[in-house]
């Protein structure tokens, strides 16, 4: 059985020891359950742990939000009736008044294991605040769903922003506890750091390759449904900076794009000619799907789906990010006027095309819009990333593979 930080918690109470006479807040959202699928703030407060507040990241505490880029707003637990505060709202760092409502506060959030995805970039600014105030900061460690691969260029200086908080790869290949050891390192950041770590967790093992199969899936953020969109995040998250749909609006967001003046069938057809070795480890499929929201809202749009999952799935050769640069490549090539980029201020970065601060630098859409490149070229410049990553990131390494 694989337990996460939160059940060896509630499990060791000479692990909850520390705790005792401390005010303790937990940064939480709907994934944040047991191993019985009790909420941690139920669990915890029921385990006698003295819960003054807690704070909800992206999508609220309740995951309510359904849409991207939605503020949440600070409320009351109606329950517990401690102050919930929002960092996806007025602020997105802990204020000085928040800071004073406790003296430990405990992350328990579940990551994809993505650069872009905002709760590690939250995880972050807590410990950044709490080193300001003499807070301690316990992570509640759980699993990385997309395991330990490694994929995508580092962010670059200057480029930092709410979906970049710091240089690594794309798809980071660390748990949250292990890159909340590398933010302090890194960063140099004096501060009182703990990590409960998880039991039985091994990071690349069938058939989950990252989440373990004894163990249900429940949505981090409301576009998070399961284990293949986890999969394959790091490459389609780059659609929110396209005018590609990624799939919101329907049942299955960020496994798929699509729009309504692409031909799907084509576009396949383009990717296998340009690089057929960046698709391996997964299978794609001509879809249509009609967006309740978000983009091209009630038109029909054709598409692809990815599905890195069942016995299309390899867990070492799935390369996600290289997957959707070459379908923005193939589209590219096949309409060379298309209008492919977003222009608006995108998570609080304004005067930067999205997809470049999603990328932490504008090259990947240079390689895209030069006509001229080709995959070696994309691949020359994110190699030596990766590998610099993958070998930076050593240390931080606390279970098997």
């Amino acid at each position: 059985m694989t337990l996460f930080g939160i059940d060896r918690l509630l499990a060791e109470p000479e692990l909850r020891k520390p705790l005792d006479g401390r005010r303790v807040a937990l940064v939480a959202h709907p994934a944040s359950v047991t191993q019985d699928l009790t909420h941690s703030l139920d669990a915890l407060a029921g385990a006698g742990v003295n819960i003054t507040a807690a704070f909800g990241p992206q999508h609220g505490l309740r995951g309510d939000k359904q849409d991207n880029m939605v503020e949440s707003e600070d409320f009351t637990d109606p329950v517990h009736n401690i102050p919930v505060f929002s960092l996806y709202g007025e602020v997105r760092r802990p204020t000085s008044q928040m800071l004073s409502t406790f003296d430990t506060v405990v992350i328990d959030l579940q990551d994809l294991g993505c650069r872009i995805y905002t709760f590690i970039t939250t995880l972050l600014y807590v410990i950044e605040a709490a080193a300001e105030t003499g807070k301690s900061v316990w992570v509640l460690d759980r699993p990385n769903p997309a395991g330990r691969p490694v994929e995508g260029m580092t962010l670059r200086g200057g480029w930092e922003s709410f979906v970049g908080a710091g240089p690594i790869s794309m798809r980071h290949g660390l748990t949250l506890g292990e890159l909340g050891q590398w933010f302090v390192d890194h960063f140099k950041i004096d501060v009182d750091y703990r990590v409960i770590e998880m039991q039985g967790w091994r990071a690349d093992d069938a058939p989950g390759f990252g989440w373990p199969d004894d163990r249900i899936w429940i949505n981090p953020s409301p576009n998070a449904p399961n284990v293949n969109m986890a999969r394959c995040y790091a490459g389609t998250v780059m659609l929110e900076g396209a005018t590609l749909s990624e799939g919101r609006g329907t049942t299955r967001p960020l496994e798929l794009f699509g729009a309504p003046d692409i031909d799907a069938k084509a576009v396949m057809g383009e990717m296998e000619r340009l690089a057929p070795d960046w698709l391996a480890g997964c299978a794609m499929r001509e879809i249509h799907f009609e967006p309740t929201f978000h983009k091209h809202i009630g038109k029909l749009c054709n598409g692809v789906q990815i599905h890195a999952e069942g016995r299309f799935y390899d867990h070492q050769a799935f390369r996600p990010w290289r997957v959707q640069a070459v379908a923005f490549k193939a589209i590219r090539n096949l309409y060379p006027d298309y209008e492919l980029w977003r222009d608006f201020p995108y998570e609080y970065a304004f005067g930067k095309l999205p997809i470049d601060v999603i990328n932490g630098s504008p090259m990947l859409r240079e390689w895209v819009d030069d006509l001229q490149a080709a995959p070696a070229d994309l691949d020359a410049l994110t190699i030596p990333d990766e590998q610099a990553w993958i070998e930076e990131r050593q240390p931080y390494l606390r279970y098997p593979g």
